[in-house]
C-alpha cells in the first residue's frame, strides 16, 4: 500500500495521531467541552458511558410501584427482598448487582436523578447517542458536542499557542475505542483519546504499541514516528503519571471500566488541568438487552446484572481509589446512557428500546439524595408504553457546568441553546474568579468580534500571517451562512463588518483560516 493511499483509507471524521507509541485521536470543540473547560477552579468531570440503552426500571427501583411493575415485567422483575435499600429512602431501590453504588449513597456520595431524557424521543442508538452528545433537540442536528461548546467559549484561542502556561495540559481526554462527538467544537477538536488502557503505559515506559507486520502496519509506523516529533503532550502525561508514587487500589479484573478509571485516577492525582475525562462501557458490553436480559432460573443474575457489577465496582474502586491519592475533592463523575427500555418487558427475557432513564452523579462534593419521584405507570402497560420524561437530560448538564465548573447561568444558555432547569446536584461553594480571564488571554488571539452580543451588525477582527485568508460564518447547526473574507491578503491586522440579514437570535461562530491555521470566535446575535 503506497502512504498516500494509506491517509486516504484513514477515517474522515476522527484523524489519529501517535505519541510515542499512545494512540492518540484530537476531537473537535464541543459544547461539553467548552462548558466545561471553562471552569473557573481545578474541577474535574469524568463522564461514563453505558453504551446500548440502560433499562432504568431494573436499574432504579421504585418499590412504590412494585405491584404494576410485577405484572409488567414478571419474567425480568428483580425479587423485592433482593432489592438494595437506599438510606432515608422507602420508596427506591437498586439492583442487588449495585452494592458499590449502595455504599456511595449511603456515605453520601451519589446522586440519583430519576427519568431523564427530552421531549419526542429517538429509539435509535446513533441518533439518540448524538443528541445526548450534542445537546440537540430531536429535531435539531448539531455538528458540536454540549463540552466542545464551552472549551471554545472559555479556551477561545485554542488551539492556537496550546499548551503554554496557564494550560500546558490536553483540554479534555478520552480513554477507550469508542469514539465520541461529545469534545468536537466548532473548528478544530478539544480533546485527546487514548485508544485503550494499554496505550498508556506503553507511552509512560517508552514502548510504542505493536504495529502489524504488513505494509500498511510499517506505514502506521511511519505516521506514528513524524506526529510524534510534533505532539506536546506527551511529556505533560508522562510527567503527571510518574509523579504519583503511591499504590493504587485494586481493581476489578475483567473490567474495562475500571482500567480506563485506573489511568483517570492517576492522571488527576498526578497534576494534570485536564477538566472533564471520557470512559466508556462498550469493551464490557451493551445495554442493548433485548434477550436474555436475566437468566430464567434467577432474575438477579444475567448480561444486565454482570454489567452493573462491572459498574459498580468500577465506580466504587475509582472513588476509593482517588480519595486514597487525595484528589476526591475535586472530581464528580457522572453515568449515562443513550435511552432507557420499555415498561413491559418481552417474551425473550428482554426489554425493548424506550424513553427516560435514571442516571447516577458520584462524588465527595454530590448533594446526595434522589432527585425525582417514582415513574407514573399506566395499570395495564402495553407494549409501546414508556416512562414519562421527569428531567431534560440538557439540566443535567446546565446544573454540572453552573455549579460544578462556575458558569454564569447566561453563559451556560449560551451554550447548551436554550434555557434548561437547574436541579441543584452539586455542591456550589468552591468557585472562585479571576481564572476565566486567564484562560480568555490564554494562546494567540487571531479573531475577535465588536460587540458581541450585538443585534443589527459586528465588526470581525483578524490577524493574517499573508497568503489566503478567509472568513466563513455558521449557526449552530453548522450550515455556512456567510463568507465574508475569501482571497489572498498581505501580513495585518484587519476588520470586516458582519450585518445581521434577519438572522435568527442565537449562536453563530466566525471562522477563520490562514494556511494551516484556524480559529474560531462564537458569535450571539440578541434581540
Amino acid at each position: 500500500m503506497k502512504r498516500r493511499d494509506f491517509l486516504k483509507a484513514a477515517p474522515v471524521a476522527v484523524l489519529p495521531a501517535f505519541l510515542n507509541g499512545l494512540s492518540v485521536k484530537a476531537f473537535g470543540a464541543s459544547p461539553l467541552m467548552a462548558a466545561l473547560a471553562g471552569a473557573n477552579n481545578d474541577h474535574v468531570l469524568v463522564l461514563i458511558q453505558m453504551v446500548g440503552g440502560n433499562d432504568g426500571l431494573n436499574t432504579v427501583i421504585p418499590l412504590d410501584e412494585y405491584s404494576t411493575l410485577s405484572a409488567a415485567r414478571s419474567n425480568i422483575l428483580i425479587p423485592q427482598n433482593r432489592v438494595l435499600s437506599l438510606q432515608g429512602s422507602t420508596t427506591t431501590g437498586l439492583h442487588p448487582s449495585l452494592t458499590g453504588l449502595q455504599q456511595l449513597y449511603n456515605a453520601g456520595k451519589l446522586h440519583i436523578v430519576r427519568d431523564v431524557g427530552y421531549p419526542d424521543p429517538n429509539y435509535s442508538h446513533f441518533r439518540a447517542t448524538d443528541i445526548w452528545l450534542t445537546g440537540a433537540d430531536s429535531t435539531q442536528v448539531l455538528s458540536t458536542g454540549w463540552s466542545g461548546r464551552y472549551l471554545s467559549y472559555e479556551y477561545p484561542n485554542f488551539p492556537t499557542g496550546y499548551p503554554n502556561t496557564d494550560m500546558p495540559d490536553p483540554l479534555a481526554m478520552q480513554i477507550g475505542y469508542f469514539l465520541s462527538p461529545v469534545f468536537q467544537g466548532p473548528a478544530v477538536n478539544m480533546a485527546m483519546a487514548v485508544a485503550d488502557p494499554s496505550s498508556i503505559y506503553n507511552l509512560v515506559g517508552g514502548a510504542p504499541d505493536p504495529a502489524p507486520a504488513t505494509p500498511a502496519g510499517d506505514e502506521l509506523t511511519y505516521i506514528r514516528t513524524v506526529a510524534a516529533q510534533t505532539n506536546q503532550y506527551a511529556g505533560v502525561i508522562t510527567a503527571a503519571w510518574n509523579s504519583v508514587t503511591t499504590s493504587q487500589l485494586t481493581y476489578p479484573t475483567g473490567n474495562d471500566l475500571g482500567d480506563q478509571l485506573k489511568v483517570v485516577a492517576r492522571l488527576i492525582a498526578g497534576g494534570l488541568k485536564t477538566r472533564i475525562y471520557m470512559v466508556s462501557m462498550a469493551s464490557d458490553g451493551s445495554f442493548d438487552t433485548h434477550a436474555d436480559q436475566v437468566d430464567s432460573a434467577d432474575t438477579t443474575t444475567g448480561k444486565h446484572a454482570d454489567l452493573l457489577t462491572k459498574l459498580s465496582q468500577a465506580v466504587k474502586t475509582f472513588q476509593d481509589d482517588i480519595q486514597q491519592l487525595g484528589v476526591a475533592d475535586r472530581v464528580v463523575g457522572m453515568t449515562f446512557s443513550e435511552f432507557g427500555r420499555r415498561i413491559i418487558s418481552n417474551s425473550s427475557r428482554g426489554t425493548d428500546h424506550g424513553a427516560a432513564a435514571p442516571l447516577f452523579i458520584f462524588g465527595n462534593k454530590v448533594v446526595s439524595g434522589i432527585t425525582g419521584n417514582s415513574p407514573t405507570l399506566p395499570t395495564n402497560p402495553t407494549d409501546n408504553d414508556n416512562i414519562p420524561m421527569q428531567y431534560d437530560f440538557r439540566s443535567v448538564y446546565a446544573s454540572i457546568l453552573t455549579d460544578w465548573f462556575c458558569v454564569p447561568t447566561t453563559d451556560v444558555s449560551t451554550i447548551l441553546l436554550a434555557n434548561y432547569q437547574q436541579l441543584g446536584l452539586v455542591q456550589n461553594t468552591d468557585c472562585t474568579t479571576g481564572v476565566h480571564e486567564i484562560n480568555q488571554q490564554a494562546g494567540v488571539n487571531l479573531i475577535s468580534n465588536y460587540p458581541n452580543p450585538f443585534t443589527s451588525a459586528t465588526d470581525i477582527t483578524f490577524t493574517t500571517a499573508g497568503g489566503h485568508t478567509m472568513i466563513q460564518v455558521f449557526d449552530s447547526t453548522g450550515k455556512l451562512i456567510r463568507t465574508p473574507i475569501d482571497q489572498e491578503m498581505t501580513p495585518g491586522r484587519y476588520s470586516v463588518r458582519f450585518e445581521n440579514e434577519d438572522y435568527a437570535t442565537g449562536v453563530y461562530y466566525a471562522r477563520f483560516q490562514n494556511g494551516m491555521v484556524q480559529q474560531v470566535r462564537a458569535m450571539i446575535i440578541a434581540r
